[in-house]
């Protein structure tokens, strides 16, 4: 235990008695309900979004079958509760062609309104002839998506909706099955939600492989 404190961290700094001195580095655990009583296991993303509450200070542990497909269950979530998102940004391994049609019904379907995906470079390589066309045709619609391309293994989806709710999804699994047993949580949580959109932001700006044109009043922010 006294190794711990010769990198200069203070415990006493996770407690909920002291005041938050870390900035972007370390994140207290945030406060939440309790996770529910029985047991979470489920083998279809569709089941899993029905029984999901998605209320403030919500958080659900969740073991996934095999079987079980990550991206449906994000679309299924968003549809399935009628929620608006103001801003979705996901950070994958890797997807399948069925991830991106799933992530297109989202956006064609007036969900969300702006969609940032994060995928890796070892993924971007070997689907740049064959799945990240089809991407980029698919997503880049309005000006509503931004895909970047970098070194990460994260596999998170962080959602803000229009009525102050903002979800956090992380766990082992990517976008698409595994034929492996994962598990995911999922939490409403405001400082969690920010503490991954400052990183996954900072990764989007550098990484972006799409030029937006400046909108309207940043533009004229910027000239005045």
């Amino acid at each position: 235990m006294d190794e711990l404190f010769k990198f200069g961290v203070n415990m006493a700094d996770f407690s909920g008695e002291t005041e938050d001195t870390f900035k972007t580095r370390y994140i207290k655990p945030p406060k939440s309900t309790e996770i529910p009583e029985h047991k979470l296991k489920y083998d279809l993303a569709v089941n899993l979004a029905k029984d999901i509450k998605p209320e403030p200070g919500c958080r659900y542990f969740v073991i996934l079958d095999g079987k079980f497909i990550a991206g449906d269950f994000i679309e299924a979530f968003v549809t399935e509760h009628d929620i608006h998102v103001r801003k979705m940004t996901i950070s994958t391994l890797s997807m399948s062609e069925n991830n991106v049609d799933s992530l297109a019904n989202l956006i064609n379907g007036g969900f969300v309104d702006e969609l940032n995906l994060i995928v890796s470079d070892f993924f971007f390589s070997h689907e740049r002839r064959n799945l990240i066309p089809y991407l980029y045709e698919q997503l880049d619609k309005d000006d509503k998506f931004q895909l970047a391309v970098a070194g990460t293994h994260c596999k998170t989806c962080i959602i803000e909706t229009h009525d102050g709710m903002f979800f956090v999804i992380h766990g082992s699994a990517n976008l698409r099955s595994s034929a492996n047993i994962e598990q995911i949580m999922i939490e409403e949580s405001r400082e969690l939600y920010d503490f991954n959109h400052d990183y996954q932001m900072q990764i989007i700006e550098k990484y972006k492989t799409i030029k937006k044109s400046i909108r309207h009043d940043k533009l004229w922010n910027t000239i005045n």
